[in-house]
């Protein structure tokens, strides 16, 4: 009985690794399209090389690798791989649950960080669109304008006499009043909900996770099977 119950969680463990394996894939994949096809980058020119292409990018990897080798180690039955797998779940856990604490905890000051540096951004776009000139800066803002509905940082009157296209509501042209910044704010505000329950989740996964490693490699330990560390 105890032996069809660590068979089933060995292949319940494969399965899920697999699973993982393939979402690393398509978020690796999504990562260097959007390296390859766009420019939202310039936003914050102080986290200009973490932006969201990179983000999944990275994430993707980690994903990838974590999971191959939990489903590797599974298959396998071997210790070194599965205690691995353990360390490495340890350690984006409590990553995550630091950044998590982070954000709360320096609420205040990123906000204030995000509004100056978005304010150095806007005033690049704003200098860059002198002549008719048009760069990368330009771009992103039109790509947030037209997304959220929104004109500048507080309102139209951040772009003085530079105002973009994107800034139009329709033709002729009827300025958007709101801000980008407090657009920006409540539509974090209005995801933080999905954003806890998603890191909640993922956590218990990983725990999950952890459980299951540890319970094989014991198992494996005691019977004298797989690579002896």
């Amino acid at each position: 009985m105890a032996q069809n119950c660590l068979k089933c969680l060995k292949y319940t463990m494969c399965m899920v690794n697999f699973l993982c394996f393939m979402c690393g894939t398509a978020v690796f994949g999504f990562g260097v399209f959007l390296m390859l096809n766009t420019k939202v980058s310039a936003l914050i020119p102080t986290l200009s090389t973490l932006n969201l292409a990179n983000t999944l990018f990275i994430t993707g990897i980690i994903i990838t690798c974590v999971s191959f080798l939990g489903f590797l180690g599974a298959l396998k039955e071997n210790r070194c791989l599965l205690i691995t797998f353990f360390i490495l779940l340890f350690i984006l856990m409590l990553v995550e649950l630091t950044v998590a604490c982070l954000l709360l905890v320096y609420e205040k000051e990123i906000d204030r960080f995000l509004e100056k540096d978005l304010t150095e951004s806007l005033m690049k776009s704003r200098e860059s669109t002198k002549g008719g000139n048009s760069t990368k800066n330009t771009d992103d803002w039109d790509i947030i304008q037209v997304t959220f509905q929104c004109c500048g940082i507080h309102n139209t009157s951040d772009w003085k006499d530079k105002v973009p296209l994107s800034c139009c509501r329709e033709s002729p042209c009827g300025l958007k009043t709101a801000g980008c910044y407090n657009k920006l704010k409540v539509w974090f505000e209005e995801n933080f909900l999905v954003t806890g329950v998603g890191v909640i989740v993922l956590c218990i996964i990983e725990v999950l996770g952890m459980c299951f490693s540890m319970t094989l490699f014991c198992h494996i330990s005691r019977s004298g099977l797989g690579y002896k560390l």
